[in-house]
């Protein structure tokens, strides 16, 4: 199945970012709602890196993932699902998938065309619940995944999906919150050095629906995630968060796209990213468009940076594009920088050491994105995960 259109002439030809004609040729598209999108791995072109939509990923290191055949079958999950909350496997043809997006890029597509069965999660109680998918036994095989997650009308529920071990995966996760429920998805990426991963996720917020996402990458040689939000029906609600600490030699990226489609719809972004040690890098691109018939839209996305040693590279950029003058307010900013002087001399001059006050500051930064998590238990081990993260290298 391919929704490609025959107007997006050029697509095998040129970039996976897609092409659209004018008068004067071809010329690439310039923003992210103008994508062309297919399940079809091969109506992507070859990626070579110096397309938009790349550029500043690692390339070499993610080929299997963009090319190669990919193991599909079901791994091994961890999870207790509680009452109103459903965990099964379930096949290709299953009507909840393709139900939030299509892929936009050749890594999603191939995951696409190569999964065979999708874990899927499904809530349906209106108290809220909460289900815990845990993952460590992908190893390195080149694999496929693929998610769906619906939350059925007023239902409430939270869904905690955490990775770690090993892993070579592309997979895509569809989201479908409809009218009326409440969601909490968090995404935890906690993986081995060597892992590898890249995922997309696709997101239908219905009409009066809440949804909270959160992104948290820690671990993993590359990982990049790329959420895709549609604030569908009147009155939706999408908070997106992300939290992410690069340490040497990782490759931490994150481009999130929430689109405004309906009218009454809020949204806020949110994402935090600490680096430190040669080479960390971590990659932040957030696309906000507030379509033509999105009246009375609030939104707001910003992306914040601690540089905590030399030999680190954070890229952060921002877009916001307004298609109708009827909102309540848009904005976005973006900020990259090392430590707040102010804030340490404060802290020293209440007798706490340099090393200490640095750690504190760090700590605090991170903890606004932590505490909008949801789940006091992961709220606790993120807390830890931090802090290991820091041991030894603040000093």
């Amino acid at each position: 199945m391919t929704v490609v259109t025959p107007e997006q002439h050029g697509l095998k030809a040129h970039s996976d970012g897609g092409w659209d004609a004018s008068e004067k040729g071809f010329v690439p598209v310039q923003t992210r709602s103008a994508r062309p999108r297919s399940f079809e791995h091969t109506d992507f072109a070859p990626v070579n890196g110096l397309e938009a939509e790349w550029k500043l990923t690692p390339v070499k290191l993610i080929k299997p993932l963009l090319d190669d055949a990919l193991d599909g079958a079901p791994y091994t999950i961890d999870t207790d699902a509680p009452e109103g909350i459903s965990v099964e496997w379930v096949a290709r043809d299953d009507a909840r998938i393709a139900s939030a997006g299509a892929p936009e890029e050749r890594a999603s597509a191939n995951a696409w065309t190569n999964f065979k069965q999708a874990l899927a999660i499904t809530i349906s109680g209106e108290e809220h619940s909460t289900v815990r998918i845990s993952r460590s036994e992908l190893g390195n095989t080149a694999r496929a995944g693929h998610i769906v997650i619906t939350a059925r009308a007023h239902s409430n529920g939270t869904v905690i999906v955490e990775s770690s071990g090993s892993a070579l995966l592309s997979e895509n996760v569809e989201v479908v919150v409809e009218e009326g429920a409440t969601l909490n998805f968090v995404s935890v990426q906690d993986w081995a050095d060597d892992a590898i991963h890249l995922a997309s996720h696709f997101v239908q917020v219905g009409r009066s629906a809440t949804l909270k996402h959160t992104v948290v990458s820690l671990g993993g040689k590359v990982v990049r995630v790329n959420p895709s939000v549609h604030l569908s029906g009147e009155g939706a609600d999408g908070e997106l968060y992300g939290l992410y600490f690069a340490d040497a030699g990782q490759h931490l990226e994150q481009r999130v796209y929430l689109h405004h489609e309906a009218a009454q719809t809020r949204g806020r972004v949110n994402y935090k990213g600490a680096l430190q040690g040669g080479g960390a890098r971590t990659v932040w691109v957030g696309d906000v468009l507030i379509g033509p018939n999105a009246a009375g839209t609030d939104s707001y996305e910003q992306n914040r940076n601690l540089v905590l040693t030399e030999g680190t590279r954070a890229d952060s950029i921002p877009n916001l594009e307004i298609e109708t003058g009827d909102i309540q307010g848009a904005g976005h900013a973006s900020a990259t920088g090392r430590f707040d002087d102010e804030q340490l001399f404060y802290l020293q001059a209440r007798g706490i050491s340099e090393a200490e006050a640095r750690r504190l500051v760090v700590i605090g930064f991170l903890s606004e994105i932590v505490q909008k998590v949801g789940d006091e238990q992961l709220e606790a081990r993120l807390h830890t995960a931090i802090e290991a993260e820091l041991e030894g290298t603040i000093s």
